[in-house]
Formats: C-alpha cells, sequence, structure tokens
C-alpha cells in the first residue's frame, strides 16, 4: 500500500494534468520527458501543485511504479514545467527525493511560493504529532542547507518505512550529518517524522542500515549549530555516497 494511498479504496486518485497540449520542444527535452515523466503518467498522483500565471507550474507527485523498480527508490518526484506561451515551448526540471517536504523545498528555491505548494490533505497521512510538523517546516523552509546523500524507501512493511541520511552545508554545524525518519502507522492512518545527529558519515549511514534491519536503537539527538566564529572541531568529510540499493 502506498504512503498516498486515500484512507477510502474506493476514492478515485487525482491524475497529474501537466498542460502541455499545444506545447512543443525540441527532440532531446521531449524525449527526456517522456523517460523521465510521461511514461509513467498514469502512475503520477498529484500531492500538491500550483500553476503560475507566467507559465510556471510546480507538482509534488507520488510515483507508485516506484514501489515494483529499484528496492529502496525514492518514491517522490518535484518536477518544475516552464511554458513559453507566446512560442508555444516548454522546459522542465525535476529531481526524484524521499520525502514530500524535500521535493515541497527544492520548488519553493525555484520559484514557487510556499504558501502556493502545500500537500492535499486528501491524499496520504496525517502527521501524527506536533513534532513532525514542525519538523516538515523546517525541511520544507531549510532544505537548501542539507545535501542529501542516501535514502530508503519501504512501503513493503506494516510502518512503510523512510529513512533519509543528509550532510549540514553549514561548516558550523556541531551535529554534521543526520538521518530523518519516516514512520506510518497504517491503522490510525498518520506518520512521525523524526531526526538525528551524527559526527561522521559512516555513523549515519550504519545507523540507516541497523534500522532498515530494525536493529536500530535510538536516534542520537542533532546538537546545536555553533555560534560564528568559534571552531567545532570537526574535519570536513565528504557527503555520504548512496549505497548500490538507493537510485
Amino acid at each position: 500500500m502506498s504512503p498516498t494511498e486515500p484512507a477510502s479504496p474506493r476514492k478515485r486518485l487525482p491524475v497529474a494534468d501537466f498542460k502541455l497540449e499545444g506545447f512543443s520542444a525540441d527532440e532531446l527535452i521531449c524525449d527526456a520527458f517522456f523517460d523521465d515523466i510521461g511514461f509513467m503518467e498514469s502512475d503520477l498522483v498529484p500531492l500538491a501543485e500550483h500553476h503560475a500565471a507566467d507559465g510556471h507550474s510546480y507538482y509534488v507527485l507520488d510515483d507508485s511504479s516506484a514501489a515494483w523498480g529499484f528496492p529502496g527508490a525514492p518514491q517522490i518526484i518535484a518536477l518544475h514545467l516552464c511554458r513559453d506561451r507566446e512560442k508555444q515551448t516548454f522546459a522542465y526540471e525535476m529531481k526524484t527525493l524521499p520525502l514530500p517536504a524535500m521535493a515541497q523545498s527544492w520548488l519553493i528555491r525555484r520559484g514557487c511560493p510556499r504558501d502556493a505548494i502545500g500537500l492535499n490533505p486528501e491524499l496520504g497521512t496525517a502527521p501524527a504529532d506536533e513534532a513532525t510538523r514542525a519538523l516538515e517546516q523546517r525541511l520544507i523552509g531549510d532544505g537548501d542547507h542539507f545535501a542529501m546523500g542516501y535514502s530508503y524507501t519501504d512501503n513493503d512493511t506494516a510502518e512503510m518505512l523512510i529513512v533519509v541520511a543528509l550532510c549540514a552545508l553549514d561548516e558550523r554545524a556541531l551535529s554534521p550529518f543526520r538521518v530523518v525518519v519516516r514512520e506510518t502507522d497504517a491503522d490510525a492512518w498518520t506518520h512521525t517524522l523524526r531526526e538525528g545527529g551524527f559526527d561522521t558519515a559512516d555513523e549515519a549511514l550504519q545507523w540507516c542500515d541497523d534500522r532498515i534491519g530494525q536493529q536500530a536503537g535510538p536516534l542520537p539527538p542533532v546538537r546545536p549549530t555553533a555560534p560564528a566564529g568559534i571552531p567545532t572541531g570537526v574535519p570536513k568529510t565528504p557527503a555520504p555516497r548512496p549505497p548500490g540499493r538507493s537510485r
């Protein structure tokens, strides 16, 4: 069962409308759009969308076909469409991400108003508590402060687990590596989101592996960012590289 399946199985899921009728692009763009979006269009559920007057559209899409693809692959697509109405042409950019909040952040950085890309409350699960809501809002607003190094999405288990390892781009961060964990309660149709802090990429990735194997301990707390001018004593470490099971 997808995290974005509506609570009522009889409720029809909305279909994404990319509003490209009458628009064209060069062969490379058309082929790339079909490979990235078009061939699986019927599997894409629009969790959020905004259409600006200048021809730009922003989508947060759930790709239900990802569950049948590479194990652990992320399921959320952020899509930015740019239409030139005078020339009747279009261009696009997209990114596959593990969490809707990360997709919202990506779109906001590309010009989408933050208050225009809220998720459809009738699709997917609701935040289980205030801690989840607060962390989601922080990811939406501060997503450009982190680089994603690894993610794993598991929709085959009852908890529908998602783990994400992030690297803080601020050198003053005392927890330079973060792990964000999303767990779903399929009975209550809610989800929780929690965050932990790590000193090294190896520690963060090991915790992810342990959590996927249901052997992880509690997430360690995130230490705050050091004030400007105070050295952290944490050496620069490359961002965690995604293991082979992430795409």
